[in-house]
């Protein structure tokens, strides 16, 4: 070849490796739109998305890839809120439901509150897959999460008629406070409306995984990556029960019993153990908003077909007799809970705070269920 010829026929690759590679583009993206669109198409709803808890949530949530649309509700601030969500250069989109500051105060003030907050609430919850509930009155200094219960047991009672009006058929997942009675409260307003499925109703206790984990990976000096420690039961003080004795991979003979019954002490406590260090600053805001990421991601995860995704939460159950709710390790799946694994082999030690757990554990049910059945 001549050199003006060998010029050209490089100039000739040069183009034609060119549109190769951008054919090949284009369709690694057309790819990764319809995989979006197939597989992961979730909305998922944040009932109190503008407070403590729903800020920090949502904002993992709008960084997962699982989720295609961020539905932020709460009484005041969700349009700020989702606003600034939806910068955030990932897909999914992100709306805002509910007053701003100026119409909930002030000279602009909207007249009916009421009924606008009731049309905010069914457009938020319109279609949605997942709806995450950290809404409530939160813990201060001094309060046990029995004490929420008048303010908090009528809100998820009122959630529960909207859940079952706009998207009856999505998963829960409940972190309102205290989770021991809210859960069945919010259940027993789905049965009264005809809604109710047990395998779609959770009870969010995975923060008490999150410090389970990280406590005892401290003290028995693990990578905190690698251990997995199941937590039983329910969501306040005696009723959470770690089971070490379960621990993946084992831990039992890196810790002394002494620090055994410290560590499920302080994982029981670790609540109080903020609310303290905040001396009347807030709950557990942070760590809760990544425990509830983490559960309602895998929920999206298993909604959308995924295999073998298990977590620990608070579901209608017969494994404890005594209890009808009851946190174990369940196995997720396109409905919600797939199946239920029960408690697995427990030690002396854990065996005796199962009693504890358990009569920590029923009185908050009949509450719970007692009030639906004398609400008019």
């Amino acid at each position: 070849l001549s050199s003006s010829n060998l010029a050209t026929a490089t100039h000739s690759l040069n183009m034609f490796a060119a549109a190769t590679s951008t054919v090949s583009g284009a369709l690694r993206t057309a790819a990764r739109r319809l995989s979006t669109t197939a597989v992961s198409n979730a909305k998922v709803c944040v009932v109190g998305g503008a407070g403590g808890i729903g800020q920090p949530m949502s904002l993992l949530l709008k960084m997962d890839s699982n989720v295609t649309h961020l539905s932020v509700f709460d009484l005041v601030g969700a349009p700020g809120v989702a606003a600034d969500l939806s910068h955030i250069d990932t897909a999914s989109a992100c709306t805002g439901h509910g007053m701003s500051l100026k119409q909930f105060t002030g000279d602009d003030a909207i007249d009916n509150q009421a009924e606008f907050q009731s049309a905010a609430f069914d457009e938020a919850l319109q279609g949605c897959d997942v709806v995450v509930i950290p809404a409530g009155v939160p813990r201060k200094p001094g309060m046990t999460r029995q004490d929420l219960f008048a303010v908090n047991a009528a809100l998820n009672r009122d959630f529960a008629t909207a859940v079952s009006k706009n998207c009856p058929n999505a998963l829960v997942a409940i972190i309102s406070n205290p989770v021991n009675s809210t859960v069945p409260i919010f259940a027993e307003q789905m049965k009264k409306l005809g809604t109710y499925d047990p395998r779609k109703i959770f009870g969010v206790t995975t923060l008490d995984l999150v410090r389970a984990n990280k406590f005892v990976a401290d003290a028995a000096g693990v990578d905190v990556n690698e251990i997995s420690i199941p937590v039983v039961g329910g969501h306040a003080g005696a009723s959470i029960l770690p089971l070490l004795s379960q621990a993946t991979p084992s831990v039992k003979d890196k810790l002394t019993q002494e620090q055994v019954e410290a560590l499920t002490h302080r994982i029981q406590n670790g609540g109080t153990e903020v609310v303290q260090a905040k001396a009347g600053g807030g709950s557990a805001t942070l760590s809760m908003a990544k425990a509830g990421a983490q559960f309602a991601i895998s929920l999206i995860r298993a909604k959308n077909g995924e295999k073998g995704i298990v977590e620990c939460c608070y579901v209608e159950s017969d494994v404890v007799p005594e209890c009808k709710w009851f946190a174990t390790p369940v196995e997720l799946g396109v409905n919600g809970l797939e199946k239920n694994l029960g408690l697995g082999a427990l030690d002396e030690y854990e065996q005796g705070k199962l009693q504890e757990a358990v009569a920590e554990l029923v009185p908050s049910i009949v509450e719970g269920v007692n009030f639906i059945a004398n609400d008019e």
